[in-house]
């Protein structure tokens, strides 16, 4: 079978600068994030055409950038007007209007251009690309049956808090789960819980939330401060704490949480039933809070 290349769509990017078609998009070979995934990457979730907890995003990426030596070429005010005249482009170019299409905004920046060598050259130029696609977020089927996932050990680095582009680990992890016709894969380093390939992993356990806590081992992701808030607001009680893998898989329930998935129930585990094997009243309320948190952004 000869390999084939992918045409690339005709939707407006976000290049070093320039505004170009996606398919039109060119860097060096010799780009660092090219050669050694020298880069971090943001998806900011685009609601109504306003980008949903963006100062989160941005606080995300400054501590990204921070822990790679990167400076941010743009202030967060710059970002934000660049990140709505990507939004409205797509929009256009998706449907000859400005129709606000739900969007996910993908952010990289990379070290920039030199030489090969593994030292990190000084005073580079970053290179910084954005695009936008259309959300797809879950069927309305695994909304109301939850979702199957499998467990794997975490094998990835010990910086997971940085939100890199060097992204091998995930993608193997999320392989694991494609090849068993599965949403995602659940990961414990040490017994212990820490996320999912693409996801934060959350459990519920007598009524109370229960998450991994925030160091080098879990992506940090924007969900952990939304949820916190609305397990406030709705008198939920919440928790970070080392969660062991006994504990995730006689669960009350089960919790995968991103951009794209929102909040999505977990209902089985390497095919055992997680709780009552439906989608609990607990991801009811997190997912209905959660709509009223985005309808409440975009007023």
């Amino acid at each position: 079978m000869t390999p084939s290349t992918p045409t690339l769509p005709d939707t407006p990017c976000y290049l070093n600068g320039e505004i170009t078609a996606l398919k039109d998009a060119k860097i060096s070979v010799m780009d660092r994030g090219f050669i050694f995934g020298d880069g971090v990457y943001e998806v900011v979730p685009v609601y109504g055409g306003k980008p949903f907890r963006f100062a989160q995003h941005m606080a995300r990426l400054d501590r990204s950038l921070a822990e790679l030596r990167i400076p941010n070429p743009l202030s967060h005010a710059k970002w934000h007007e660049l990140v709505l005249k990507l939004v409205d482009g797509y929009a256009l170019s998706q449907h000859s209007s400005h129709e606000k299409i739900d969007q996910l905004v993908y952010i990289q920046i990379t070290r920039g251009v030199a030489l090969r060598d593994h030292v990190m050259p000084p005073d580079l130029a970053p290179t910084v690309f954005v695009m936008t696609n259309t959300m797809k977020p879950p069927t309305p089927e695994q909304r109301a049956q939850g979702v199957a996932c499998v467990s794997a050990d975490d094998f990835r680095w010990s910086k997971a808090h940085i939100k890199s582009t060097s992204l091998l680990g995930a993608v193997l992890a999320r392989q694991i789960s494609a090849d068993a016709d599965a949403v995602e894969t659940v990961m414990f380093r040490d017994g212990y819980l820490s996320e999912a390939a693409a996801c934060n992993v959350w459990v519920v356990r007598d009524g109370q939330v229960l998450g991994p806590p925030k160091d080098n081992l879990v992506l940090e992701g924007i969900r952990y401060g939304l949820i916190e808030s609305i397990c406030r607001d709705a008198g939920i009680g919440f928790e970070l704490r080392r969660i062991s893998r006994e504990e995730v898989f006689s669960a009350d329930e089960l919790l995968l949480s991103s951009a794209t998935k929102e909040v999505l129930a977990i209902t089985r585990l390497d095919d055992q039933p997680i709780g009552s094997g439906k989608p609990g009243p607990v991801y009811a309320r997190l997912h209905a809070a959660y709509q009223r948190a985005k309808q409440a952004e975009q007023a």
